[in-house]
């Protein structure tokens, strides 16, 4: 039983590398070149002999850094249910402070009168 559970994540670490530009091509859906370009603008690969590698995750984190948002990248195994919550409540943290403001301003356009 212990040998299947390390086979087992073996091949969830196996399957969250990417190795190669087009894997990790497939992954974000954008060409090679692109992916070329934003690796050297700072996109997290290495260099393993003449291939490039990087995982998943730190392609998440990076997109995330990127784009000022929490960003994941859907896959088959990904729970969209999950990832919708987190994503309306992210813009529902972002949306509070404006809303508070604009009910501020309006309370004290109301006083004034």
């Amino acid at each position: 039983m212990a040998k299947r559970a390390k086979k087992q994540a073996a091949s969830k670490v196996e399957a969250e590398a990417l190795t190669g530009w087009q894997q990790i091509a497939a992954f974000l859906g954008h060409p090679a070149a692109v992916l070329q370009r934003w690796a050297s603008e700072g996109m997290p690969v290495r260099r393993q002999g003449r291939f490039v590698t990087t995982t998943q995750e730190e392609l998440n984190a990076w997109l995330g850094r990127e784009s000022g948002k929490p960003v994941h990248v859907a896959t088959e195994d990904t729970d969209l249910a999950a990832e919708l919550k987190r994503g309306l409540a992210f813009v529902r943290r972002d949306k509070e402070p404006n809303a508070t403001k604009k009910q501020t301003d309006q309370l004290k356009k109301a006083k004034r009168r």
